[in-house]
């Protein structure tokens, strides 16, 4: 059991390490270099390789299912390779689970008229939302965002809607595309977005909104810092370590830390608050 422990320590800390000196070093030294008022003496300038972020995470998801049992070791190095550079979804996602995709990539899969065409199909929809809606709406946005004393509020704020939709189908777009593209291939990835702008709660939106990376937090951070088990104290605690990680996960600035924070102290009050208040006035039901 030690040595279980020990091997799972690696496969969690070894990736996390490869991920924090290609994406977040700089970052590091920077607020290192601001807080101390220390004199910088250069920056680590290197290539980050495409896909770091979702084949981390992928890695280290294989490493405690196995600690967990739910999924074999893999003896083929090719296997897990495959798993972790499964090419369609590495630069955008969904973050696959290897207990949903490694047995898939060990099928056989005979050529299958209905998946190619509905994989077809699900690409086509993600190309329109991509090259149709995402970037008719960018010129509008940045032509809105980059000028905007020349603009009046309603202008703004329609300039704000379309990048909703902007943003959306931006990502929404890419996992469309990985899964249609796998699809043709035999191969079912998960579902990345469910309607999210039609959510009833900022709780909801979350659960609507880049979903493999929502549940990776949940299953792998969440839950076993104690989730909601420990007191009130405790989960809000852990469901701000949830958010702060979010948020350094979508990139290396304070500002994406501000940004799910943001959303914590907002989860916060709606847990707090808010959701009572709908639930005894009925709006739900």
């Amino acid at each position: 059991e030690t040595n279980k422990k020990g091997y799972l320590c690696i496969g969690i800390v070894f990736p996390l390490i490869i991920l924090g000196i290609f994406k977040y070093f700089n970052f590091f030294v920077d607020s290192f270099v601001y807080v101390f008022g220390i004199s910088k003496t250069g920056s680590l300038n290197i290539i980050l390789p495409v896909g770091i972020s979702f084949y981390t995470f992928q890695t280290i998801s294989y490493t405690i299912d196995m600690y967990r049992g739910n999924v074999k070791v893999q003896k083929s190095l090719l296997s897990f390779m495959c798993y972790v550079t499964m090419f369609p979804q590495l630069v955008a996602g969904p973050i696959e689970r290897s207990k949903n995709l490694i047995h898939q990539l060990k099928e056989y899969h005979p050529f299958n008229w209905q998946k190619v065409k509905s994989g077809l199909l699900l690409m086509l929809w993600g190309f329109f939302q991509k090259l149709v809606i995402a970037d008719r709406a960018a010129i509008a946005v940045n032509t809105v965002y980059n000028n905007h004393s020349e603009f009046d509020g309603t202008q703004i704020a329609v300039a704000t809607i379309l990048f909703a939709l902007q943003i959306y189908c931006d990502f929404s777009s890419y996992t469309d595309i990985a899964r249609g593209a796998s699809r043709i291939m035999g191969i079912e990835l998960m579902e990345n977005f469910k309607q999210p702008y039609f959510a009833r709660s900022i709780a909801d939106f979350w659960r609507r909104w880049h979903i493999s990376l929502s549940t990776w937090f949940r299953d792998y951070v969440y839950i076993p810092l104690g989730g909601n088990r420990k007191g009130k104290a405790r989960q809000c605690f852990n469901i701000m370590l949830v958010w702060f990680l979010t948020g350094f996960w979508h990139g290396a600035n304070w500002n994406f830390i501000l940004w799910g924070l943001y959303f914590w102290v907002f989860l916060m009050i709606e847990k707090s608050f808010l959701l009572k208040k709908l639930e005894k006035s009925k709006v739900w039901s």
